[in-house]
Formats: C-alpha cells, structure tokens, sequence
C-alpha cells in the first residue's frame, strides 16, 4: 500500500499557535531566540522518569575510544509489560540531557508522556567516542576528540557501533520494543547526519529521524592520495537520495537561514537540498505510479544560527508530529 506522507499539514496544524506567536513576536525577539513551551519544562504534578548513568563504554568498532552514555527510564516503566516502550536515541548525550541546555529531552519525555502524547519511551543518550583510556572529567559540554570521524562519516561504521555493540549490551538490564517503527534516532549539527546516516543503512532498526541544524556538508570529505581513495562528506547526500530506492523513513529537518557558511558548505542551504531531494524523491516515485513507500518529511525553517536553541523550543511538537499514528499507552 501506497504510504500517505501529509506530516507537513499535520505537523503545520499541531505547531500553529507556536508558529504565530513566535512570527507576531518577531519584531519584539532577537534573532534565533526561540523560547521553550511549558512541555520541555519541569512540571510539577509531572511524574519524573529517572536518568540514570553516565555510564562508560569502550567500543570494539571505534578502537581505543571511550564514550559516555545515559539511560532515561520512564516514570512508569515496566520492564515486564508486555508492551515493551519505545526507544531514542540522541547523539551528543551530554547536551541533550543538560537540565539547563537547549534540548532538555528528558523533560520533554517526562510531560509528553504524563499527557500520553507519546508512548512510553526508554531513552540512550550517548557522547562521541575521545581517544583515551577513560572518559575526560573536564569536558563538560565540549566535543570529545572523535566527534567528526564518527558523525560525519557516510560509513556504516557507526551504525554497527550502535547496533551490534551498544544496544546489545544496553538490552541486558532495560527493555524496549524490538520494531524499528517504534525507534527514533536524532541529533544536532554532526549528530543530526549522524542520526541519518543511521537509519540510511539501517531502516531495519530505526525509521525516524530527527534532524537539527543537520551538517549535510563536506566536513567528512577526504581528497584521494597515492594510496587512499576519496572519502566523500555529507554534501553527498542530496545526490544518493535522489539516485537511490526510497527507504520506509519518517524525517523531520529543522534549521536556520543565520546557520553556519564556511569552508565545509553552507548549512541552511545544505538542509533545503536535502528536503528538495526527499520531496523529489517522493514526487519521482508517483510519476512512475510506484506502489512502494515514500519518504514521510517534515520541516521548520528559522531565522537562527548553528544553534540547538530552536530545535529544542519545537521539540515537543517534533516527538508527538514522529508519533501522530501510534497507540500511547
């Protein structure tokens, strides 16, 4: 059966009173300054689910890293149910958990899924791997050392990474469905390619995507040498899509047109090729009356820079646009 793919209508009915108010306040408002909903707020009559780790992990794939990770339980989790919750995964963990950051996804979940506007969800919240023996105490916030060659890789690399070695072993001690409709992946600038270039290889294990300020650009890109061929960058993406089978994937891109323009490419012109590919892909496919699937796109473009801050203000409604046709329990 044909898929319908009309997220753009819903998403745009859902966020509508955001929308305006943040379009009739503009004159009023800096520049990307997008403020968060009561939904990715602390609430108090709102059950908290529990954060629990950082925990380290040592990668097999990623020789001589070490990585954090986190773990969101649900308030009401019942590793025996037998609906088993959904899960996410958020690239960049130490950011997307900062009680005071620009995400705050554990907040978020907790609301959302107070209101059962989303299932019941099970959290992974996990750093890029840095080249030492344990985790450094004094990053923070900060970039661990091998964010670039793990994110923005077109590599399979770190999909077998989180698919083979870390959810196995996360697995052992939290349960979560095993059906990839049910698994969200996402991130921001390198974590948000990184986010699809996860489902890109795997549809299997994950079929939505959140992208934000995604860096579809060539920061991954390697000229070729004597004895290396070239490694190609995210740039090359728009192009794949549009020459490639459409796979059974729900993406949602968020970005700004004050976003980076350097020597890698420029951002927002970068996220615009690829909901123009995603859309042709989609258009190209009912020319032909193919009755397979078709790429489920949403998108809300902003007027801010590389900056979290306006992905996590439409947070919430991006998690409940993902789940618009699911059962919540």
């Amino acid at each position: 059966m044909m898929k319908k793919y009309t997220g753009a209508l819903l998403f745009s009915c859902l966020i509508s009173c955001m929308s305006w108010a943040q379009e009739d306040t503009s004159k009023t408002r800096n520049l990307g300054d997008y403020p968060f909903t009561k939904d990715s707020l602390e609430q108090a009559n709102v059950p908290k689910g529990k954060l629990e780790g950082p925990f380290e992990f040592h990668s097999k794939i990623f020789a001589g890293t070490v990585r954090q990770y986190w773990i969101y339980v649900p308030a009401v989790y019942k590793p025996k149910a037998k609906t088993k919750p959904a899960l996410l995964v958020f690239q960049d963990g130490q950011r997307a958990t900062n009680p005071n950051g620009s995400l705050r996804v554990p907040q978020a979940l907790d609301n959302l899924i107070y209101q059962k506007a989303i299932p019941q969800t099970l959290g992974v919240f996990i750093t890029p791997g840095n080249l030492s023996e344990r985790y450094p105490d004094n990053l923070g916030m900060s970039n661990p050392d091998h964010r670039a060659p793990e994110y923005d890789s077109l590599s399979d690399d770190y999909s077998r990474f989180l698919v083979d070695e870390l959810l196995p072993e996360i697995a052992k001690k939290y349960s979560y469905s095993s059906n990839p409709d049910d698994h969200i992946i996402g991130g921001t600038s390198s974590g948000a390619i990184c986010a699809f270039t996860v489902a890109w290889h795997r549809p299997d294990q994950f079929r939505k995507v959140i992208s934000m300020i995604g860096s579809y650009t060539s920061i991954g890109y390697q000229p070729a040498t004597d004895d290396k061929p070239l490694v190609p960058g995210g740039d090359l993406y728009p192009g794949l899509i549009r020459k490639s089978p459409i796979r059974p994937l729900r993406i949602f891109l968020q970005d700004g047109s004050n976003d980076l323009n350097n020597e890698h490419g420029n951002w927002f012109l970068a996220n615009q090729q690829m909901l123009s590919s995603l859309e042709w892909a989609n258009s190209n496919a009912d020319k032909a009356n193919d009755k397979g699937t078709r790429y489920d796109i949403n998108h809300v473009w902003g007027d801010g820079a590389h900056s979290d801050q306006h992905g996590g203000s439409l947070l919430p409604e991006i998690l409940r646009w993902m789940w618009r046709d699911s059962e919540k329990k």
